[in-house]
């Protein structure tokens, strides 16, 4: 009989993490581990993409109104939930407020935080012999599930956001272990969270290598419109404040100025598209920078585009990077704080400055030097970016 896993996740819905998580379970051996997932909300363009051998745990309905509207919650009678994530957000507000953050991440923490004593035990029945929770807040499974290890994962450099570090200091310390994807996001953890150092283990993001090169060619990316002079730029990513996605229009602007035709592809959807849209309009960039929204499945996208474009702000280890270059596209990114753990500067991939000026020449510079190009091209397609040995970190931290 195998070891016993459970992971716990919001949904999946297309996002790095998420595929990660569809990598990480692509690559659990069923012969040496029973798996069970457990998801608050059974929805998202990547859920049929689950590996038929694990076992998904059917959906509570208490999970699920963590998500959604607070006036439709209500109505279905979920009062007392309901009531707590109402109370969390005022107290998040309160918080914020006094502290004073503006866009902070203290309202999603607080939205578990206030409502996790309400929550039923998940598969009380069972006995782990790990607990992985996937994404935060991860309030759940320490507090909801029986298991002998538990396991928190971290996607992202914590020095960029704004918490409640006392609070989240409690919810991270009910953990045997903190998985960190790359070694500058255990810098930017350890840098909020130092007394959590003996708790890391790095373990990096798992990539479906197979899954991922099957659907780059499962459909066009017809609306991907090029003329035969222009390069094709392609991004990817949730329109956040992260993701620099509405400095784009500026860059562009600025890479017009200095003679190169293109056109960049924005894929992705989130809360930062009606700024994004905004920008593209003010700086002119409606025939230039083109949104094509959410795509359940961007592989052939990245396949058909010339170069790979990641401009963030800040990044945990961007898994659309890792994409990019498994389907040996020459990718180019700003110089975000983890970005030195990203990729190899030079050698299969370029990192650019972040300001507007800088990051526009970069990209230039490395599109119009061929013999660069040609080199990024065959170094990805020597490498291995699957990672898939990574998960023998996870059985290890099971026998120990």
């Amino acid at each position: 009989m195998g070891k016993k896993i459970i992971i716990i996740s919001h949904s999946l819905e297309v996002g790095g993490a998420e595929r990660s998580l569809i990598g990480l379970l692509s690559s659990l051996n069923p012969k040496k581990v029973e798996i069970d997932l457990f998801l608050l909300r059974h929805e998202g363009e990547l859920y049929s993409q689950i590996p038929p051998y694990v076992n998904i745990i059917p959906e509570v309905p208490a999970y699920t109104v963590l998500a959604r509207p607070m006036k439709k919650t209500f109505k279905e009678g979920h009062y007392l939930l309901t009531s707590a994530r109402l109370l969390g957000k005022i107290m998040a507000w309160l918080y914020d407020k006094r502290k004073r953050y503006s866009d902070s991440s203290v309202a999603l923490e607080y939205s578990h935080k206030y409502t996790w004593r309400l929550m039923p035990e998940i598969m009380p029945e069972k006995e782990y012999d790990m607990a992985i929770s996937f994404l935060t807040p991860h309030y759940y499974v320490a507090e909801k599930i029986d298991a002998k290890v538990k396991l928190a994962w971290i996607h992202t450099d914590y020095s960029n956001y704004l918490l409640d570090i006392r609070s989240e200091l409690q919810m991270w310390g009910k953990y045997d272990y903190i998985a960190s994807i790359s070694p500058k996001c255990t810098e930017g953890f350890l840098k909020v969270f130092p007394e959590l150092k003996d708790k890391i283990v790095e373990i990096s993001n798992i990539n479906a290598e197979n899954l991922i090169r099957r659907q780059a060619k499962d459909e066009s990316a017809g609306d991907m419109n090029v003329e035969s002079a222009e390069k094709c730029l392609c991004s990817i990513g949730r329109f956040a404040q992260a993701k620099n996605f509405d400095h784009v229009p500026r860059i562009a602007k600025k890479m017009l100025e200095k003679g190169m035709e293109f056109k960049w592809f924005l894929i992705g959807y989130g809360g930062e598209e009606a700024l994004i849209r905004k920008q593209i309009k003010e700086q002119g960039m409606e025939d230039t920078v083109i949104i094509l929204g959410k795509k359940d499945n961007p592989y052939p996208y990245i396949e058909k585009c010339d170069f790979y474009i990641q401009p963030s702000r800040y990044e945990g280890k961007a898994v659309t990077v890792l994409e990019a270059q498994m389907l040996g596209k020459p990718v180019i990114i700003t110089a975000y704080p983890s970005s030195e753990s990203q990729l190899e500067d030079g050698i299969d991939g370029v990192i650019v400055p972040m300001d507007d000026e800088g990051c526009a020449e970069g990209i230039v510079k490395v599109m119009g030097n061929l013999e660069l190009c040609e080199k990024l091209i065959k170094n990805c397609k020597s490498r291995d970016y699957s990672n898939c040995k990574e998960v023998e970190k996870l059985y290890d931290l099971i026998r120990e």
